[in-house]
């Protein structure tokens, strides 16, 4: 299995070029100490296939938040999803989900400090008061369980301290970006048995577009975050910490440009008010609907850890998470109501978590617990097609999940260790749904047309094992295997249309990819050079996807259809290489290259395989990242550091629209995105271990680069295309205490 080691910019043990450890300059690399098997060891041990960033390797990538670790990670893409600045889309391995509806789970988990986040909406996470952040690759079924069938990325805060402690920190930038992020903590009153730490972040910036018809701004961001966290260490034994965490996010609409005129609007029977051809500007808009895009996201834990004695440690987690969101999609990005979406998003959520870990520095060692998880997942939304047709999509999906693990370590001898794994999960998804129609826009007067209607419940159960080998051909280089399974539950869809689409109020399956997986880690020139190399093969099957489509009415005319189906089989193979070179004291060279090949073997519509002419999204075949840093002492004027970064995707399908109808021989273009590449820089003075003076730049050379859309030019003249950011560069100024 693959481990890289401290990917991009690592923490290096001569973080300041002048330091020695026992009268000689530090000239090694150091590892960094991660919990992807929920326990405490270094990236170059594990068998994991984790990327870790520390606080520190964040600052010099300028990583704001979690889209910021895109090109870092080998076969990772992440981006905010279409329409809004903080719902989240993720894909590892081209494995993810695209669709944030209620009811559709992610392909990749997100946890903060150990507690999943279950839904895409507020969980673009930005980097604030962060210890590390861990991205594990593939399948995490064993230890992780459902919806990590592509991986899991974990969020871990600052820890408690009992010394007093903090950093404040102001940024100014180009489209008037103006943030400020603080934090404080420490034991009360000098007490080491009560501790707290409080940290705050307030984003802003101003739009890269407006609407050009009212003047708001689009794809501006408005951010407030909060935590808060209390420990009470009641013995040497054992100790309490509690946690709380908010985020709103009151930014506007993100801004989607048209990428072909829509045919709907020269028709004034379609609610058209003559041609609009599409705008100059990449984030410019004309939308017709309000500019609301709001999100709350809310979580508190606490969470009790007892160590029983040198052998044994229990832990247990309470977590309660909810959020709620109100958004405006405007297809049709046009003042003519040809396609106009009000949506509102509410989730809630309470997980139940019991470890217990075994080490007693012997040959075995290991984890095993019990998980339970009830979510409420619902919303409404509010569709308006033409000015004619009127619908309304409400529903809840009520998830009941319970799920046992065991993860243990052998070592067979000094050298060869097996770890074997195994988590069993039971999970019953209920759903009741109701879309109706209705005769005029205020959605006030049924049309007497039910769409769906059903009260419907399904049981998923799942075995998913996993077995590693690894062995230690040289102190300083390990080679390994790895066997594992992931799977995501299936469910309802939301958007049925039962009495159009019988089929549609039938539940999808759950999904599973059954992972292979070699490498080898290597620390090379007396731990002057770390390199990872990995090569995996995944079956996947009952593939997950939403695609947005058409279905034709009594009238003989074509209406929108959101589907939901298992579409059929892949198999993805891959290969992914990681290096972190200390080339001198001062010069140091990291990144990783990666290769993937994803392919349906099965893709059925209409009855017919179409897997030919089918891509997987997300998926580029080919991507890496290469980051030059050089540090010097600057004596009593500190340290100094200079990065450039440039970083690669080849060409990605963004979309998982069906591309051709096997009955009309009919072809849809997908949204697709070229090969392109990206640079970045940073210049970082340190001054007293206090004083951080941080100038940063990204997409220096304003590459224009899509990253999703939306494609329904059949049924609603739609097609339409979201950017990445544009150049950006900012100053940062922090103190720490």
């Amino acid at each position: 299995m693959a481990v890289s080691l401290l990917v991009g910019a690592p923490a290096l043990a001569q973080d300041a070029p002048a330091a020695k450890q026992g009268g000689q300059k530090t000239t090694t690399l150091e590892s960094v100490t991660v919990t992807a098997r929920k326990r405490e060891e270094t990236l170059q041990e594990v068998p994991v296939a984790v990327t870790a960033f520390t606080a520190d390797a964040l600052d010099r990538l300028n990583v704001e938040d979690l889209s910021d670790l895109d090109a870092q990670v080998p076969n990772l893409t992440i981006y905010a999803a279409r329409g809004s600045s903080s719902t989240l889309t993720a894909y590892i391995r081209g494995v993810g989900q695209s669709d944030p509806l209620w009811g559709v789970d992610p392909g990749v988990g997100i946890y903060m400090d150990d507690v999943y986040i279950a839904r895409p909406q507020g969980a673009l996470l930005d980097v604030f008061d962060v210890e590390r952040i861990e991205v594990l690759r593939g399948p995490q079924g064993t230890l992780y369980g459902k919806n990590t069938i592509g991986g899991a990325i974990k969020y871990v805060s600052k820890g408690l301290r009992s010394d007093f402690n903090g950093y404040g920190s102001v940024t100014v930038g180009n489209y008037g970006q103006r943030d400020i992020k603080a934090a404080v903590g420490g034991g009360f009153g000098g007490s080491e048995y009560l501790r707290g730490r409080i940290s705050v972040a307030d984003l802003h910036r101003d739009g890269f577009g407006e609407n050009v018809i009212t003047g708001a701004q689009v794809s501006d961001k408005k951010i407030r975050a909060y935590r808060a966290n209390l420990g009470a260490y009641v013995t040497d034994k054992f100790d309490l910490q509690f946690a709380f965490d908010r985020v709103d996010d009151t930014s506007g609409v993100r801004g989607a440009k048209m990428l072909a005129p829509n045919p709907f609007n020269s028709i004034p029977l379609y609610g058209g008010t003559g041609p609009k051809p599409p705008m100059a500007s990449r984030y410019d808009v004309r939308n017709g609907m309000p500019n609301v895009n709001d999100t709350t996201l809310s979580g508190a834990s606490a969470t009790a850890n007892f160590r029983m004695n040198d052998n044994w440690t229990f832990k247990y987690v309470l977590a309660k998470r909810e959020s709620d969101t109100e958004t405006n999609i405007d297809f049709d990005t046009t003042q003519d109501k040809i396609a106009d979406v009000k949506a509102f998003y509410s989730d809630e959520q309470v997980t139940h978590e019991v470890q217990a870990n075994y080490d007693a520095g012997g040959r075995m060692r290991g984890v095993f617990g019990f998980y339970k998880f009830d979510g409420e997942a619902g919303g409404q939304v509010l569709n308006n097609f033409f000015n004619l047709a009127f619908g309304d999509t409400q529903g809840t999906i009520y998830t009941e999940s319970m799920a046992a693990y065991a993860d243990w370590t052998f070592d067979v001898s000094d050298k060869f260790s097996v770890d074997l794994g195994m988590r069993w999960t039971s999970e019953d998804k209920h759903a009741v749904v109701k879309n109706i129609g209705y005769t005029d826009g205020t959605f006030t007067k049924p049309s007497g047309v039910v769409a769906a209607a059903f009260d419907k419940t399904i049981n998923f159960k799942n075995l998913s094992p996993k077995i590693s080998l690894d062995y230690q051909v040289t102190p300083d280089i390990m080679v390994y295997g790895l066997a594992s399974r992931g799977f995501k539950s299936g469910g309802y869809n939301i958007r049925a249309q039962a009495t159009a689409v019988p089929r549609s109020a039938d539940p999808f399956q759950d999904e599973q990819v059954d992972s292979y997986e070699v490498g080898t880690k290597m620390g090379l020139l007396d731990q002057r050079l770390f390199l990872n190399l990995s090569a995996f093969h995944n079956k996947y099957k009952d593939i997950q996807l939403s695609i947005f489509t058409e279905y034709t009415t009594p009238q003989n005319t074509k209406a929108f259809f959101g589907d939901f189906t298992n579409a059929g089989e892949g198999t993805v193979d891959g290969l992914e290489v990681e290096y972190q070179w200390l080339a001198t004291d001062n010069f140091t060279i990291t990144g990783n290259v990666a290769w993937l090949d994803a392919k349906f073997d099965t893709y059925m519509f209409k009855n017919v395989n179409i897997a030919k002419q089918q891509e997987f999204t997300n998926a580029p075949d080919f991507s890496g990242a290469l980051n030059a840093e050089y540090r010097m002492d600057l004596g009593s004027a500190g340290s100094l550091s200079a990065r450039v970064g440039y970083s690669y995707q080849g060409r990605v399908v963004a979309t998982t629209e069906v591309v051709y109808d096997p009955v009309t021989k009919a072809t849809v273009q997908p949204i697709t995105q070229d090969g392109y590449g990206l640079i970045g820089a940073g210049l970082i003075w340190k001054y007293n271990d206090a004083w951080t003076v941080s100038l940063q730049g990204s997409n220096l050379t304003d590459e224009e680069y899509l990253t999703t859309g939306y494609n329904l030019y059949s049924a609603l003249g739609v097609h339409t295309g979201f950017y990445g950011p544009p150049r950006q560069y900012s100053l940062t100024v922090k103190y720490d205490f």
